[in-house]
């Protein structure tokens, strides 16, 4: 059974429900208005968490950089990768705001940081864990700064292969070893349903012993109630305010009544998998008396009659003996007289 970590009050592991995160990431669209109204909905929704993310663009990409090819379908194609990043930054004052803003509203805030400057700026604050990106994952040297704050870490694990997962998982164990939880994920906007490969939740369990997720980008939620279904300790989705806003990622994202959806979803998902011991519903008690079948006369039979099996028939209602009681039952002597397609009952018996 892996480990237990906390995120404040929060509990992620083998005994605690799916912790969910609801991903605002930069569909805020540089609007503290928007983020605001983000926060709202993920409260409304019944999320554990909303997440954005600090980024100095300056830090986070090359001014040559390319757009990914999502980016270059959602956003305005002459506007470069620089200066799409430069538009949705979110400093450390706005996120103080989102903070205190949360608080309020009684929902944690998580924000992923892509940069050292970003991670200190979050760490001052207070951020109770860092959330890592799955391009990160092949950075060791800023995993490494991040695990020495000592600060739970949920990673991402996209585009990386096992060997790669366990290269990261080694450094940041040896740099603080920090609690530190996984989730699978399929870096693509939106993701193929067929190349999301859930087992690969079991495979990361069984290597490293710790809470493993799953970070969904299929713009359905049938994958994400497959993956708590199979196990997924942490939740991640994108969600806005309305899928057709500018911006590289809201297509991809729920709208509000989804993500609602989403969770009300997920917690019915979670209440139907039980604590696995096979025993009847108190719900089945009255179907099982219509449904099962009772020892029943096949014809008229009268007192003193030793039973045979051929005597008898196996018939609805299950209020009298089981047919399971068949080998106890022949061989018995009946005192009293039984009608025809009457129950058997054990009082008839000697």
């Amino acid at each position: 059974m892996s480990e237990t970590i906390t995120i404040e009050t929060c509990r992620i592991g083998p005994d605690s429900p799916c912790f969910i995160i609801a991903e605002a990431g930069v569909n805020h669209n540089g609007s503290m208005d928007i983020a605001m109204r983000l926060i709202d909905e993920a409260v409304l929704a019944g999320a554990d968490a909303v997440k954005f993310q600090m980024f100095k663009a300056d830090k986070l990409v090359a001014r040559s950089a390319p757009k990914a090819e999502y980016q270059m379908q959602t956003t305005d194609i002459d506007e470069s990768h620089y200066d799409m990043l430069c538009r949705l930054e979110l400093n450390a004052e706005c996120h103080q705001k989102l903070i205190n803003y949360c608080q309020q509203k009684g929902i944690l805030l998580l924000s992923t940081p892509f940069d050292e400057e970003s991670a200190d700026e979050l760490d001052l604050l207070g951020m109770p864990a860092f959330k890592v990106p799955s391009g990160e994952v092949i950075n060791l040297p800023f995993l490494q700064y991040l695990a020495a704050k000592g600060k739970p870490i949920l990673m991402s694990t996209g585009m990386a292969n096992l060997q790669e997962v366990a290269e990261a998982v080694e450094v940041i164990r040896n740099s603080g070893n920090p609690p530190l939880a996984l989730l699978q994920c399929l870096t693509n906007y939106p993701a193929d349903p067929a190349e999301i490969n859930l087992c690969a939740m079991d495979t990361m369990t069984k290597a490293f012993n710790i809470p493993v997720g799953y970070s969904d980008h299929v713009q359905t939620n049938e994958i994400a109630f497959a993956a708590v279904a199979r196990g997924a300790k942490i939740l991640e989705k994108h969600f806005t305010l309305d899928r057709g806003l500018p911006g590289p990622d809201h297509k991809a994202s729920l709208e509000p009544e989804e993500l609602k959806a989403l969770i009300k979803g997920v917690r019915s998902v979670e209440s139907a998998l039980g604590d696995g011991v096979k025993r009847p519903a108190a719900s089945e008690a009255d179907i099982a008396k219509v449904a099962r079948k009772s020892l029943v006369a096949k014809k008229d039979l009268k007192q003193g009659t030793v039973l045979c099996r051929e005597m008898l028939i196996a018939k609805r209602p299950g209020t009298g003996i089981s047919p399971a009681m068949l080998p106890w039952v022949v061989g018995l002597r009946l005192n009293r007289d039984v009608a025809k397609d009457s129950l058997i009952i054990k009082e008839d018996l000697s």
